[in-house]
This record gives C-alpha cells, sequence and structure tokens, in this order.
C-alpha cells in the first residue's frame, strides 16, 4: 500500500480510537454530569462535545471546495450551555464524527497534497488533518479528565490500569515483532 494511503488509514483508525475514548469516558456519567461546570469560566463535557461538532462540521462540511471557517458556523454559540439531555448530546457527537469520517472516506490519497483554506489561510489536506488530528484528542483530553473528577470512584480506566504496565508490556512483547496500528489492540480492549 503507498504511503499516503497508509496515512489516510492509520488517521482513520485514530480518531475512532479517539472518538470510543471519548464515549467510553462519557457512558461512566451520571446524564446531570454531562452538564456541570465548575465555575463560570469553565465548559461542561456538554460544551466540549458541542464545540468539538461545530468545528467537525464546519471544517469537514464540502471541506475540498469551501472554507473549513463556514459562514453558517456560530462559534462562540457552541460555547453556550444550551443542550439539555444525552440523547441531545450524543446525537451532536454523532453527527460531528460522521461528518468527519464521511469526508476521510471519500478522500483519495493523491489529494492530500490539495490546498484547502481555514480562514483563509492555506493548507494542504495532510496540514489540515493534522491540525484536528491534534485539536481533536485536545478536547477529548478535557472529557476524559473532567469525567475521572465527576465520577470521583469506581472510574474505569481508559488507559494501561495504574500498576499494570509490567502486565501490559509482557503481553506486547509476548507477540511477534510485526507492523500494526496501536489502535486495533486498544479498540478491542475498550470493547
Amino acid at each position: 500500500m503507498e504511503l499516503n494511503a497508509l496515512y489516510l488509514q492509520s488517521v482513520r483508525k485514530q480518531l475512532e480510537y479517539y472518538k470510543t475514548i471519548g464515549e467510553k469516558a462519557m457512558a461512566q456519567l451520571e446524564e446531570a454530569q454531562l452538564f456541570v461546570k465548575t465555575n463560570d469560566d469553565t465548559n461542561s463535557i456538554a460544551t466540549i462535545v458541542k464545540h468539538l461538532a461545530g468545528n467537525m462540521l464546519s471544517r469537514w462540511t464540502d471541506f475540498l471546495t469551501t472554507d473549513g471557517e463556514k459562514p453558517w458556523r456560530e462559534r462562540d454559540a457552541e460555547f453556550e450551555n444550551d443542550l439539555h439531555s444525552a440523547q441531545e448530546l450524543h446525537q451532536i457527537w454523532e453527527r460531528g464524527w460522521q461528518c468527519l469520517f464521511d469526508a476521510l472516506d471519500h478522500l483519495q490519497p493523491e489529494q492530500l497534497s490539495q490546498i484547502i483554506y481555514i480562514r483563509n489561510e492555506g493548507h494542504t489536506v495532510m496540514e489540515a488533518i493534522n491540525r484536528q488530528l491534534a485539536h481533536y484528542p485536545y478536547h477529548i483530553g478535557q472529557i476524559v479528565f473532567y469525567a475521572r473528577q465527576l465520577k470521583n470512584s469506581d472510574w474505569d480506566t481508559l488507559s494501561i490500569a495504574r500498576n499494570a504496565s509490567k502486565t501490559y508490556n509482557d503481553g506486547k512483547f509476548a507477540q511477534e515483532k510485526g507492523i500494526r496500528n496501536f489502535t486495533d489492540d486498544e479498540l478491542k480492549r475498550l470493547q
């Protein structure tokens, strides 16, 4: 498989992994906890989800032919805590991710060097993907951290469990060397 196709495959797997991490974190909370703000300067998990979805819809809708900051996007409104249910939150979450995955799935490897624009700043498609591959996990990390704080106890770890690194590594080194994406095992572990 050529390098650009491998890159797109890797990006897709990494984004699926981070989507799963966010979902597993949110699933451990009571519905009301998704909307908690610790003070006026923080965002609830629901607000972070709203922002992620808004960004995804803006960046990935017709992303090869229109600017990634769409005129219809109301970024400031994304930070208003106006979602009212977990169902509504999950619908907007899925809508954003579906838009992203649809765009990636229709992307051809030779398009990675094409220039696209975000706020009139030119990026190659690969640079734009990398920009979002940094942005989305940043916010997923916020969701996980916040969920962990809100849950307080009985947290099902989303990473290597505390004091289990040796066992985890022993299992990895017991496998034959091979080229594989780390997310393959991690997604199975999170199921």
